[in-house]
């Protein structure tokens, strides 16, 4: 149930057909983020994989990207636009709660997202079509476990009926945790050869550095915080790879 609840709030594919999940489990949804990573990313992967196949990778590159985007009704790039303005325009902590919790997206917000797709575009063009598939796979799900640990990490910083899914995430336990950890790491050891794993250093960096601003801007996070978070670790994820794969190639 909680990871049915996990896939309802993080996908727009009908899984609430499945059952009625009563909301208590949706505070547990973060808890099973890494393996919705397997959908998203495999969903991803695969568009990726059979466009190519008759497409310019150019363009198969741009179907890929779509294909998850629809699948998760933009909820992650929702977050990372909420962000850039709340921190790019915000001068104390109650401005920026007050801009990311503003519907209206301002400038940072399409810059953040114009730099940000023009950037991974280009990375994962750059790479074989095969390592791209794989690192999608890998980088998808390792990340939202690196970003699932805000949560264990920083207080949420609003109250739970200011939040906009009227919901706070409660911290994982020790077991669901190496779960977690488990569901983010596999795909990456499975499916990427061992030259590459030093990518997923490059996430917990990213986390480290955004979990420093911030506990020092917002002493907390929100909701728009742990999709910005999943996105710019997976952006460092690819970015890695490619300084690999560049190198080795």
């Amino acid at each position: 149930m909680k990871l049915l609840a996990s896939l309802i709030f993080f996908t727009r594919l009908p899984f609430w057909k499945i059952a009625d999940v009563p909301p208590v489990y949706f505070k547990r949804v973060v808890d099973y983020w890494p393996f919705v990573g397997w959908l998203t990313g495999g969903i991803m992967a695969g568009t990726l994989w059979i466009t190519a196949e008759f497409l310019p990778v150019q363009i198969a590159v741009l179907m890929a990207l779509a294909a998850r985007l629809l699948v998760t009704g933009a909820l992650h790039e929702d977050g990372l636009a909420d962000f850039c303005d709340g921190f790019g325009g915000g001068t104390s902590r109650d401005k920026i709660l007050s801009i990311m919790k503003d519907s209206h997206i301002g400038t940072y917000g399409v810059l953040g997202l114009l730099f940000y797709y023009g950037l991974m575009w280009n990375i994962l063009t750059t790479l074989s079509v095969p390592l791209a598939c794989a690192a999608i796979l890998s980088g998808d799900a390792w990340s939202k476990f690196c970003a699932a640990q805000i949560i264990n990490t920083l207080p949420y910083a609003r109250k739970e009926e200011e939040s906009k899914a009227k919901v706070i995430y409660d911290r994982m336990s020790p077991d669901v945790l190496l779960s977690a950890f488990m569901a983010g790491a596999l795909p990456m050891l499975l499916l990427l050869d061992k030259g590459y794993w030093w990518a997923a250093i490059a996430p917990a960096m990213m986390f480290i550095l955004l979990m420093s601003l911030m506990r020092r801007r917002l002493q907390g996070y929100t909701g728009d915080c742990c999709g910005a978070t999943f996105l710019l670790c997976e952006f460092s994820f690819y970015l890695t790879i490619n300084l690999i794969y560049t190198n080795l190639w």
